[in-house]
């Protein structure tokens, strides 16, 4: 399962964050601090797996990727592949990517909505629902249309149930 999906800046300012497991805000606060002093004191040549046992429990993984001036950090237990989630983290960013065309953390700022409903096509309840980019893209503009279609007024007809006035 997968416990988190964090996106933090190289500042360690969170963009976004999603805990599939119930935390306290200040335990979530205390999280992304940690998650950040570890990921930049990390080498870049070092892999991107880091068992996180003492912060999020036992079993507990974490897998990130630095793309510009964003960390994707999934957090998740040993019933996930982990390259099933660098693979993941692939999927989430290339359909940001085709989403906002070429997307860059003002991106993320500015359209956190559409980001969540990205993260939602893709992740629900901590299982993986759809890992093709497409159909994540699909679904969102499916959603988009309808928050941004008119809405009709239905009328009501002059005599209901055969009743006339």
């Amino acid at each position: 399962m997968i416990k988190a999906v964090i996106v933090l800046n190289t500042q360690g300012k969170p963009r976004l964050t999603k805990f599939y497991d119930f935390q306290p805000p200040e335990k979530q606060q205390e999280l992304i601090r940690t998650i950040y002093s570890v990921l930049c004191n990390r080498p870049e040549n070092v892999s991107n797996f880091v068992d996180f046992d003492s912060i999020f429990g036992p079993d507990s993984r974490l897998v990130y990727k630095h793309y510009a001036t964003l960390y994707f950090v999934f957090v998740y237990d040993s019933a996930e592949n982990e390259l099933a989630m660098l693979d993941l983290i692939q999927v989430f960013v290339e359909t940001l990517d085709k989403c906002f065309k070429n997307v860059c953390e003002l991106d993320i700022v500015f359209n956190y909505g559409k980001l969540h409903t990205i993260l939602d096509e893709i992740i629900f309840g901590g299982q993986v629902l759809e890992t093709n980019s497409a159909e994540v893209i699909r679904a969102v503009e499916e959603i988009s249309k309808s928050e941004t279609a008119p809405a009709t007024i239905s009328r009501v007809p002059k005599s209901v149930s055969g009743w006339r006035r």
